[in-house]
């Protein structure tokens, strides 16, 4: 990979990057398909039999060929092989791939990796300038390194559950799987550390990523006001425990969201929405204590404004007064609003079984050297036989050898 260059290009940033992916599910496919998006060069490797366990996810559907939707989320712009890594000659296509590789990453539980003969020692003698991410639930040494993780369960471990939710009942989980998708932000962020890092050094590193780790940094700066002060959050609701008046208002069609997060903003709201000048100005709700020990008053003077008209009246109303604002829409309603469309997010792309699926943009944006046109998730082993053969120079016979010695699995035999 050439890591430093002046010249634009229209392969993506990350043009050059090679990328053997032995991830599954979400958290470490997320990762790749960053890397995916950027131009890299990601080879997802998976079980010959059933491959990646997330294209068994729910809901199937007939032109995918029984196969989950879900699995289309994460894994763009990837090709697919289908090896069994547990026979020798899989294992020996496995580490031939990975000698003029730029990054391994990988979220097995335990030592799978080891197990399989393709852990971070024996990768990095064969490859010096490798980078291996490692992303797990709890890290891969110490006391919870047996332990299986889920994204669930870290939001319940880290408190971020306990934060969310009305305070007359249990914490609430985020449905969308936050933790997932941020341990697999982080992985790729960490992933290309490590790639500048070697355009000084030369020379590769292991990465780890943890779910729980990543868990306890979305809580955000409660952290830092439990550690100072042992102070607690209270869920509020759809409310704020920091300011006041933040949260879920109806107009009189419909709910929005409002975030009064300043004395600014809360002086627009009453003087230029609402026409309160005596409140914008009151010497007590000037101060952000004083709001938050008035919150019901607060509260119920916009209540009864809001509800007298249509949302589209007020959310215009605060755009022009530079209050931050929007519409509670369900996802359905969010994917087909004019701010999606504005912005192009939601597009269609050709499938090789299922004509063309809908497909959501990557949301970074680059002036010299653009994303790479994105390309649907492979179906299983899809490229197995171009890559191998443009790789390791595979012709029909090596393939027919490699396939009697069960390296891409039973079905593949003979």
């Amino acid at each position: 990979m050439t890591e430093t260059t002046n010249e634009a290009s229209s392969e993506g940033p990350l043009a050059g990057l090679r990328v053997i992916d032995f991830t599954h599910f979400l958290a470490g496919p997320v990762s790749t398909m960053i890397l995916a998006d950027g131009g890299a060069e990601v080879l997802k490797i998976e079980d010959a039999a059933r491959g990646d366990a997330f294209r068994h996810f729910l809901p199937p559907d007939e032109r995918l060929n029984g196969e989950g939707v879900p699995f289309l989320w994460c894994n763009r712009n990837k090709k697919s092989l289908a090896l069994d890594l547990k026979s020798d000659a899989g294992r020996e296509i496995a580490l031939a791939l990975v000698k003029d590789a730029d990054v391994v990453v990988e979220n097995f539980s335990g030592k799978v990796m080891d197990r399989l003969g393709l852990g971070w020692e024996r990768l990095r003698a064969i490859n010096p300038r490798l980078i291996y991410c490692a992303i797990s639930a709890y890290g891969r040494e110490g006391e919870f390194a047996d332990r299986l993780g889920f994204d669930p369960v870290t939001q319940a471990e880290s408190g971020f559950m306990s934060m969310n939710g009305y305070p007359d009942r249990d914490g609430v989980r985020t449905s969308a799987s936050v933790m997932d998708v941020s341990t697999g932000m982080m992985a790729s962020n960490a992933i290309l550390s490590a790639v500048i890092a070697r355009s000084r050094t030369g020379r590769g590193q292991r990465v780890e990523v943890a779910l729980y780790d990543t868990a306890i940094t979305m809580t955000g700066y409660v952290t830092l006001q439990n550690l100072f002060n042992d102070w607690q959050p209270k869920r509020v609701g759809n409310g704020s425990a920091d300011t006041v008046p933040t949260g879920v208002f109806h107009a009189s069609d419909g709910p929005f969201f409002m975030v009064c997060a300043s004395t600014v903003i809360f002086q627009r709201v009453f003087r230029d929405v609402a026409g309160r000048p005596d409140i914008a100005d009151d010497p007590e709700l000037v101060k952000p204590a004083g709001r938050m020990a008035q919150r019901e008053r607060v509260v119920g003077l916009l209540a009864e404004l809001f509800i007298t008209d249509t949302r589209d009246h007020w959310l215009e109303r605060l755009r022009q007064a530079g209050v931050p604002a929007g519409a509670v829409r369900t996802v359905a309603e969010a994917l087909r609003s004019r701010e999606t469309q504005a912005r192009g997010l939601v597009t269609q792309l050709p499938h090789p079984t299922a004509g063309s699926v809908p497909n959501v943009a990557f949301p970074m944006r680059f002036s010299d050297t653009p994303v790479v046109p994105p390309v649907a998730a492979p179906t299983l082993g899809q490229h197995t036989r171009q890559v191998l053969a443009e790789r390791l120079g595979m012709d029909d016979a090596k393939w027919a050898e490699a396939a009697r010695a069960g390296a891409f699995g039973a079905r593949a035999k003979g």
